[in-house]
């Protein structure tokens, strides 16, 4: 499951970017933090944790395959 780069990329599009609108809520969150991240709490951090955990998926498995790649 956590090798199958299908189901990491659904994952970053879903859980990831959820909610969509005003903008996704990871890319609010990284941008509060790097603002010097006032005023952000435990419950944040683990909002951060929580939907950046399918990107760093994402990251892991890239990195895996490029290491592959450069094996052969």
């Amino acid at each position: 499951m956590l090798n199958n780069p299908k189901l990491i990329l659904l994952l970053c599009l879903t859980l990831g970017l959820a909610p969509f609108f005003p903008e996704p809520h990871i890319w609010g969150k990284l941008k509060w933090i790097a603002g010097g991240a006032e005023g952000m709490v435990l419950k944040d951090w683990f909002d951060v944790l929580l939907h950046g955990a399918p990107f760093i998926l994402l990251i892991r498995i890239v990195l895996l395959k490029l290491g592959a790649f450069n094996k052969k």
